[in-house]
């Protein structure tokens, strides 16, 4: 459900972006952005997916490991 909802917040946003770069500030901007988001989600769910596995195991060799039992800070 974490990746569904990322994945649909963060399309939204950037294909809102995309769409703003693409045709400007016109009056039939939130039409062209509400039927490009749909697109964007398409791609970016599965996408997710993949990648947030590799992500997180990238993250987690970059980063040193906590001491069992230990403070974080």
């Amino acid at each position: 459900m974490f990746s569904f909802l990322l994945s649909g917040m963060m399309s939204f946003i950037i294909s809102g972006v995309a769409t703003l770069r693409a045709v400007g500030l016109v009056a039939q901007l939130p039409l062209f952005w509400v039927t490009a988001w749909p697109i964007s989600w398409s791609v970016s769910f599965p996408t997710v997916l993949v990648i947030a596995p590799l992500a997180g195991r990238f993250a987690g060799a970059l980063v040193k490991p906590a001491a069992a039992g230990g403070r974080h800070g």
